[in-house]
């Protein structure tokens, strides 16, 4: 009997569009061998009963801000990343808006350093694009680096590119995925200085976010983006689509550059403006949450395939920071310890199959950023695996979450199904749905032939 293997036996395997029941033989870090129901199992040093479980991949959020460095009283890669894995998902990629902001080799290396001391789960880490900074996006390495983020609307940070010039040259030459916040900063602007007008700058209601933050400043921005892709054949990955409108801009812009793709966030899957009046700050988010239409439409395309990734832009603040009035409130909102429970709870209300599930969250973000041997039950994969309960309710974490924030937006919600057991790299992380006190993250590498 070898203590370097690991079974998983006799839970329902959810990969590839089939559910099945079987076993799974993890050896060292890898994926050995898949067994169907009723094969000889071998011996294992270790072995994990999976019966009447769910067995899927693990989840690969492609942004999150987990705030460190340069905020670290609200969020740090450990604290983040032990949420993470406690809601299945065991690969994570960081966005650079942080103090000092990730825009050169020598942070993300830093950022790096952190990670592989620190981090749970498995890593990658965005360079942030700014006006002048093309010639640390070109001596970043493919291989290493999971994309460039190019905010054409600022948010949390400073990093807005508006130079249009810079803007051309990133699209033009980058050898990096180019994944954008797509909100047009004039637009913004001008309406804020309008809510301001009417209502007082101390008084503007959480329900004109979405007019502040409109609808047509992320079309007008995205149409932007779009076109510079289609001109250049750039590798475009729209993040945090939030409009009808840009589900169809999405659908047309795939017809002349394939390439192009585009994110899903659970939040706007979930939420709509008819919130805003109950949940206010905390659900204050850019862009903004709009409305039921909006819902709709973002479901249907992640239904559809159109949007093929789901993750959660997880942007932890202190409640002391989000009870502001709207000025002064910042905008995110932590959520991935619950995110996989979220898409599994709109899969039982009969939205998405749990099949479609698992290649939104799991198979489509790997093959979308070209993740090596990752985001799939295969054997020679890494044994990245999350196993779920689907009849055991959870009711404490959406009350007690492990974000060092110390809230959610859910607070009180139970959830239909709970995630009992996280492996990473073959090293059970949680097991019953606590940490075991191990860490096995590594850093995440990239081929687009991979998949």
């Amino acid at each position: 009997m070898s203590s370097n293997l690991t079974l998983i036996q006799n839970g329902t395997i959810v990969n590839e569009g089939k559910s099945f029941i079987g076993s799974i033989l993890v050896k060292d870090d890898k994926i050995e061998k898949i067994f169907a129901k009723g094969d000889e199992l071998p011996d294992a040093g270790f072995i994990i009963d999976a019966s009447g479980k769910l067995i899927i991949p693990g989840v690969i959020d492609d942004q999150v801000h987990f705030r460190e460095p340069g905020a670290t009283h609200k969020g740090d890669i450990e604290s983040e990343s032990a949420a993470a894995v406690l809601g299945g998902v065991t690969s994570y990629m960081d966005m650079p808006n942080n103090n000092p902001p990730a825009t050169t080799i020598e942070a993300l290396q830093n950022k790096n350093n952190i990670a592989q001391e620190s981090s749970y789960a498995n890593f990658s880490f965005y360079l942030g694009a700014t006006n002048e900074n093309l010639d640390q996006i070109l001596k970043a390495n493919p291989r290493e680096t999971c994309g460039v983020k190019v905010f054409m609307g600022s948010s949390t940070g400073n990093m807005l590119v508006d130079n249009l010039e810079s803007l051309d040259k990133i699209f033009r030459h980058s050898k990096l995925l180019i994944a954008t916040h797509c909100e047009d900063e004039v637009i913004i602007k001008e309406n804020l200085q309008k809510a301001k007008e009417k209502y007082g700058a101390d008084n503007i209601p959480f329900a004109e976010h979405p007019s502040i933050r409109s609808r047509e400043a992320c079309i007008v921005s995205s149409q932007k983006a779009i076109d510079l892709a289609t001109k250049y054949n750039a590798r475009l990955h729209i993040l945090h689509i939030s409009t009808e409108e840009e589900t169809y801009m999405l659908a047309e812009a795939k017809k002349s550059n394939p390439s192009i793709s585009g994110e899903a966030c659970v939040h706007y899957l979930l939420l709509d403006s008819t919130m805003y009046n109950t949940m206010g700050s905390q659900m204050k988010c850019n862009p903004a949450i709009k409305d039921v239409s909006d819902r709709k439409a973002i479901i249907k395309a992640v239904k559809e395939g159109i949007i093929r990734v789901v993750a959660t832009d997880h942007a932890p603040h202190t409640l002391e920071e989000k009870s502001g009035n709207y000025i002064n409130s910042p905008s995110g909102l932590p959520l991935i310890q619950h995110s996989l429970q979220i898409m599994l709870e709109l899969s039982k209300q009969g939205y998405f199959t749990k099949e479609e599930v698992v290649d939104r969250m799991c198979h489509s973000p790997a093959v979308a950023f070209g993740i090596e041997k990752r985001g799939f039950i295969k054997e020679g994969y890494h044994a990245d695996l999350v196993i779920i309960d689907p009849n055991q309710p959870d009711n404490e974490t959406s009350s007690n979450p492990a974000y060092k924030c110390k809230w959610s937006p859910f607070k009180g919600k139970v959830f239909s199904c709970s995630i009992t057991d996280t492996i990473i790299n073959g090293i059970q992380i949680v097991a019953n749905g606590k940490l075991t006190g191990k860490k096995a993250g590594k850093k995440l590498l990239f081929n687009h032939d991979a998949n």
